[in-house]
C-alpha cells in the first residue's frame, strides 16, 4: 500500500488533530503540543468507541495499554501518521500492519526503569523474607510467640546471600535489577539471545546461552523481556520442570510470558515455592476468574510496577515530545523510538515526507524495553520448545478537546 502523503501544517492550514485514545487527562501533553496541534481525548477501550471525527482527522494517536490497534482497527483511521505507545511494550499494536498503512509506531522505553526495577526487587525480597504474609498475619490478629510460633509463621523464609538470581532479558530494566540484586548478595546470571558478547563483563555478572541453563541454575527467576510471537508462555509446564525445585518466580514484564495454568499447578504442588506477578494474561486482573485463585504463596499486584508520580509525568512528557517531533520533523527520521521502521524499509511502503513535509531530522536509534530488538537474520529466538454519538466536538481550554460518548470513568492506570 502506498504511504500516506505529507500533512499540511502551518499558518495557512488548521492545526493537525492528535488524540489520546484510552485516557482523559491531557494536562501534561497539551502544553507541549498546543502550538502545533489540537489535542483531544477519547477515553475509549476499543476503536468502536472512538468518535468519527478522530477516525477521519487524527494524524497522531497516543495510547496506554487499555486499547488494542489491530490491522482492522488501524484501517479505521483515515489520516493517521504516527502512534505513540505510552509505555515500552508494543504488543497491543500491529506493527507490521501499521507500517503497511504508512503509520509509524513509537514507544517510550526510557521511563519507569527505576520504578520497575525497584518493584521487582521489592517482590523478590517479599518472597525470600515472606514480609507480605507475615504482615498480613499480624494485621489479621494472629499472635505469634516463642521460637516455635516464629518458625511456623515464617516457614519458607530464605537467606538471599549466595543464591542465584536468573534474569531473562537484560535490557534497561533487567540491567537495573542486576545491579540492585548484586548489592543484596545475589549471584546474578542472565539469558538474552539478542545481546552481543561482553555485556556481562562490564556488569560483573554471568551469562548463560540457553533458557534451560538459566532455569537449572537459578534459585529465583525474574522476567524482564517483552512479549512477542517467539516467547508467548515462555514459562510453561515444560520449562517449569527445568527449574530448580522450590525456586521463586517473578514477572513484572508481560503477562503472556507465563502460562498461568501451569504456574497454578506448580504452586499447588510445591514445585515453585512462591511467585509474584505484577502482570497477568487477562487485565484488569481478577482472582475470581483466574486459574491462580486458589494458589498458595502467591503475590499479585495490578500492573503497577512502573508507577510513581515522577515516572508517569516523565512518560507523558516523552510521549508528547515524540508526537511533536513527528509533526514538526520528518517521519521516521525525526523520531527517537520508532519500533516498526524495519517493516517500512523492508516493504514497498513509502515514507511520508513528514507531517509538515519538512526535511530530514536526526538519526534513528531503535531502543526497546527489554531483551528484544526484533530478531536479526541468524539470531536465535528465545529458547522454547466502544460508538460515539456526539454530533460535535466540544472544545476545552488551550486546544484540548474531549471525544467520548460515555459518562466519566475512573482514572485508568498507565502501563509500562
Amino acid at each position: 500500500m502506498a504511504g500516506r502523503g505529507p500533512i499540511a501544517n502551518g499558518p495557512m492550514h488548521p492545526r493537525p488533530l492528535v488524540a489520546l485514545l484510552d485516557g482523559r487527562d491531557c494536562s501534561i501533553e497539551m502544553p507541549i503540543l498546543k502550538d502545533v496541534a489540537t489535542v483531544a481525548f477519547c477515553d475509549a477501550q476499543s476503536t468502536s468507541e472512538i468518535h468519527e471525527k478522530v477516525l477521519n482527522e487524527a494524524v497522531g494517536a497516543m495510547l496506554y495499554h487499555h486499547i488494542t490497534l489491530a490491522r482492522s482497527d488501524l484501517r479505521k483511521f483515515k489520516n493517521l501518521r504516527v502512534v505513540v505507545r505510552m509505555g515500552s511494550g508494543c504488543d497491543n499494536v500491529d506493527l507490521k500492519a501499521a507500517a503497511e498503512l504508512g503509520i509509524a509506531v513509537c514507544n517510550v522505553p526510557g521511563y519507569g526503569v527505576e520504578e520497575v526495577a525497584d518493584s521487582a526487587l521489592c517482590l523478590i525480597l517479599n518472597l525470600y523474607r515472606r514480609t507480605y504474609w507475615l504482615a498480613t498475619m499480624v494485621k489479621e490478629g494472629k499472635k505469634v510467640a516463642g521460637p516455635e510460633g516464629i518458625r511456623e509463621a515464617a516457614a519458607g523464609s530464605a537467606r538471599i546471600r549466595g543464591d542465584t538470581l536468573g534474569i531473562v532479558g537484560l535490557g534497561r530494566i533487567g540491567t537495573a535489577v542486576a545491579l540492585r540484586a548484586k548489592t543484596f548478595g545475589f549471584t546474578v546470571i542472565f539469558y538474552d539471545p539478542y545481546l552481543h558478547d561482553g555485556v556481562e563483563k562490564s556488569l560483573g555478572i554471568t551469562r548463560v546461552y540457553t533458557l534451560q541453563d538459566l532455569l537449572f541454575q537459578s534459585d529465583c527467576v525474574t522476567l524482564h523481556c517483552s512479549l512477542n510471537e517467539h516467547n508467548h508462555h515462555l514459562i510453561n509446564d515444560y520449562t517449569i520442570k527445568q527449574m530448580r525445585p522450590g525456586a521463586f518466580l517473578i514477572n513484572t514484564a508481560r503477562g503472556g510470558l507465563v502460562d498461568e495454568h501451569a504456574l497454578a499447578s506448580a504452586l499447588k504442588e510445591g514445585r515453585i515455592r512462591a511467585s509474584a506477578l505484577d502482570v497477568h494474561e487477562n487485565e484488569p486482573f481478577s482472582f475470581s476468574n483466574s486459574p491462580l485463585k486458589d494458589c498458595p504463596n502467591l503475590i499479585c499486584t495490578p500492573h503497577s510496577a512502573f508507577y510513581s508520580d515522577q515516572s508517569v509525568t516523565e512518560l507523558r512528557e516523552m510521549a508528547a515530545g515524540e508526537i511533536r517531533r513527528a509533526i514538526v520533523g520528518r517521519i521516521p527520521d525525526s523520531l527517537r523510538n520508532c519500533v516498526n521502521k524495519d517493516y517500512f524499509t523492508s516493504s514497498s511502503t513509502n515514507y511520508p515526507e513528514g507531517m509538515n513535509g519538512s526535511g530530514s531530522g536526526y538519526p534513528y536509534n531503535p531502543l526497546i524495553h527489554s531483551t528484544t530488538e526484533p530478531p536479526l537474520s541468524g539470531t536465535p529466538h528465545a529458547h522454547m520448545p466502544a460508538h460515539s454519538t456526539l454530533p460535535t466536538l466540544p472544545t476545552l481550554p488551550e486546544s484540548s478537546s474531549m471525544i467520548n460518548h460515555q459518562s466519566q470513568k475512573p482514572d485508568s492506570a498507565e502501563s509500562h
